[in-house]
């Protein structure tokens, strides 16, 4: 007779925590459909081999997902990497800190110290029509697309991140970085999406900007140069047309998450 303990039902739900886990993450990156592609040849796998009992395609099958891991893991290694870096990140163990920490609201206004500038910042290259690309790092390092750029290491101010976006300034072209509640970098060299859902009309900044919010959990605060529009990339998608108001709003609500 099947015995069903404790220990089988703390496996079960393991395994589909880290299921559901990867799902989401496969999911922000664009690559749900080979999630899904894997996900029903295991099932495949399991029917044939341990349920029905076929032979022939069991065996093919077993010799196939031997291989099959490898290919995932070539194929896959930057989700791969940032799943495992989001797992061991700060961010998640914040709680256990936070549990012996009583100063909630000074927290919170030195995790939104830095929301006003970027929008302020943003509204003004909105007006003019200056073109910019701003993306806060969150709980993934940036620091190696930071070290493509000019490393500035300065406070976050409205007026220096103008200038620095401003046409005729030599780092207008690339994104800024910013990290720590600090201007980390400027100048600096992004992933673009490819992804075929993005308009036409969006050029390669909203482009890079979905790109590094599908490779890793930043966000990513964008200024059309032809249409002055504002944009924000996060979690792999891509919000266009947005207000200077929702902006507040949601980096607000970013900033508040990211610090509990």
């Amino acid at each position: 007779m099947f015995d069903f303990g404790i220990k089988d039902a703390i496996d079960i739900l393991l395994f589909a925590v880290l299921l559901y886990y990867i799902y989401r993450l496969m999911k922000e990156s664009g690559t749900i459909n080979i999630f899904y592609g894997v996900l029903a040849f295991i099932v495949v796998w399991v029917l044939a081999s341990e349920i029905f009992g076929m032979r022939l395609i069991g065996t093919i099958l077993d010799k196939f997902m031997a291989i099959g891991l490898i290919i995932l893991v070539i194929l896959f290694q930057e989700p791969i990497k940032r799943f495992l870096v989001e797992l061991g990140s700060q961010r998640r163990w914040k709680f256990f800190s936070n549990l012996f920490h009583h100063h909630r609201e000074d927290l919170d206004r030195e995790a939104l110290a830095w929301v006003m500038p970027i929008v302020y910042a943003c509204m003004s290259m909105s007006k003019s029509k200056t073109g910019a690309l701003i993306v806060i790092e969150q709980s993934i390092p940036l620091d190696s697309y930071a070290a493509s750029g000019d490393i500035i290491d300065a406070n976050i101010n409205t007026r220096l991140i103008e200038n620095i976006f401003f046409k005729n300034s030599p780092l207008h072209d690339g994104a800024m970085i910013i990290a720590h509640n600090r201007i980390e970098a400027a100048g600096c060299i992004l992933p673009v999406s490819h992804d075929s859902d993005v308009p036409r009309t969006l050029g390669l900044r909203h482009r890079s900007a979905l790109g590094i919010a599908q490779a890793t959990d930043a966000v990513a605060v964008v200024v059309s140069e032809e249409t002055g529009n504002i944009s924000i990339a996060h979690r792999g998608k891509l919000s266009t047309r947005v207000s200077t108001t929702e902006l507040e709003h949601k980096l607000n609500a970013i900033a508040i998450t990211a610090a509990r």
